[in-house]
């Protein structure tokens, strides 16, 4: 360790003391750092022009902002993290702009919905598999088992989030939609709005009822 803490002090002229900063803030990015310095090391550099580079050639591999160097918060991207254009996750985020996309989206369906993706829907709405155990047409556990689902599951997930990202524009609010959902409606025969959500002219229903609340129409 001896001989890695005096490298680390005498390369610290790349800039902004960050490799001090990476030994001393992050010890993930100071054994990056040390492994990106022997894999460089038939690179050549001349004095002048030594630093810029090998900071630039450090950055795009690791794909790491400057904030990260200095410790302030982490700055790797985490594609995974990010909703895929058309997903279901997309769907929500992007709910005025989804019915610009309809092909697309069916496109999505009969290809089939990956299990991924529906698991980054779930967590993004703030709900549990669980919930939607009596909306799907297969059971969770079978849902388990498989990669990829049927067009048909596909279908009611895409259902699932066409409505749940009209909703959250609507109230503004995903607590107060989440909300709604579960208080019965005197318009849909008092019932709760997502008793009505296990066949696709429930969703109808309750999508309606969603545009008549946007638009101060009450029955």
């Amino acid at each position: 360790m001896v001989g890695l803490e005096k490298w680390v002090r005498t390369e610290s002229f790349f800039g902004n003391n960050f490799c001090f900063e990476c030994k001393t803030r992050s010890k993930i990015v100071f054994l990056r750092l040390y492994t990106w310095k022997f894999t460089r090391m038939k690179k050549k550099y001349t004095p002048k022009d030594q630093a810029k580079p090998i900071l630039e050639d450090f950055q795009a591999e690791y794909r790491i902002d400057e904030n990260v160097l200095r410790g302030k918060r982490a700055g790797v991207v985490r594609q995974a993290e990010v909703a895929a254009k058309f997903s279901p996750a997309w769907v929500v985020a992007n709910a005025k702009d989804a019915p610009g996309y309809t092909l697309e989206l069916i496109d999505r369906i009969r290809v089939g919905v990956k299990k991924a993706d529906w698991k980054q829907l779930i967590q993004n709405i703030g709900s549990t598999e669980v919930d939607f155990e009596h909306i799907l047409p297969v059971s969770i556990s079978s849902m388990q088992k498989k990669a990829v689902y049927s067009r048909e599951t596909s279908e009611r997930i895409y259902e699932v989030a066409r409505l749940y990202g009209f909703g959250f524009e609507v109230f503004d609010s995903k607590d107060a939609f989440r909300a709604w959902l579960v208080t019965p409606s005197r318009a849909l025969g008092n019932k709760a709005p997502f008793d009505l959500l296990d066949s696709s002219m429930g969703f109808n229903l309750v999508e309606n009822e969603l545009v008549r609340i946007q638009h101060n129409v009450y029955g």
